[in-house]
């Protein structure tokens, strides 16, 4: 608390005035990201002329977030010699600014890749076969989980982190996590048999040895299943592709 009082007793009007200016860039950037972000998605969309469909886009709102992060950014390097923050500070801060980026941007891009963006909906027009949705989605899964890992791996070469040492030093806790994703590796290579062999798709109604119901979902893991009792059951696929 004394630390506070002394810090604006020790205020002067020029380092006042310059927290004024860095408030007016945080609220210039929160104000106009929206515009911002809705003339880049126009950019790519530049035939489509309905401001909702823009504005539905998979990078619209993650382009809001990272001008408003750019609008903080911007502040503090503004502030920096008026309140002489030292480079210490400004590395750690511009490490922040570049992993949050890099993740609002992997959440763009895998958005981009769902069921619901227009991009997919277009690919899925352009598919021979209505049969081939499962195969189709599942794909885009798989993609999408392939986007959020290389992030996470951008994300720790930015902290400095060296990967190869990191896989060398994993060690007997390597071989740990390798065991412990086996039935993981099942079941992935489960769905795939599904997806391959085609014995159902989504909608199809399947009967096992304890559980019968319809398809409605495949994911990774397990097939989600509605029962006859109307309660959803996910069945790994390891079980369902023996």
């Amino acid at each position: 608390m004394n630390q506070i009082i002394e810090f604006f007793d020790n205020i002067t009007k020029i380092q006042i005035m310059d927290i004024v200016i860095a408030i007016a860039i945080i609220m210039f950037f929160k104000i106009f990201s929206a515009g911002f972000s809705y003339i880049i998605v126009k950019m790519f969309k530049f035939k489509t002329k309905n401001s909702k469909i823009i504005k539905e886009s998979a990078f619209y709102k993650p382009l809001k977030i990272f001008f408003t992060v750019l609008g903080v950014y911007v502040s503090i390097v503004f502030l920096k010699d008026s309140f002489k923050i030292t480079e210490k500070v400004m590395q750690i801060v511009t490490k922040a600014f570049e992993i949050i980026t890099v993740m609002v941007f992997a959440k763009g891009l895998a958005e981009s890749l769902t069921p619901k963006s227009s991009l997919v909906k277009k690919m899925k027009q352009k598919m021979a076969k209505p049969e081939d949705d499962s195969m189709f989605e599942f794909i885009l899964k798989i993609l999408r989980v392939l986007i959020y890992i290389i992030a996470v791996f951008i994300v720790i070469t930015l902290l400095g982190v060296n990967l190869s040492g990191l896989v060398a030093g994993l060690g007997i806790g390597g071989v740990i996590v390798t065991l412990a994703a086996q039935d993981t590796a099942k079941n992935l290579f489960g769905g795939l048999v599904i997806f391959i062999d085609k014995p159902f798709i989504v909608g199809d109604w399947i009967q096992m040895d304890t559980f019968e119901g319809t398809v409605e979902d495949i994911t990774f893991r397990s097939t989600r299943v509605r029962t006859f009792e109307n309660s959803l059951v996910n069945i790994p696929n390891s079980i369902i592709s023996r």
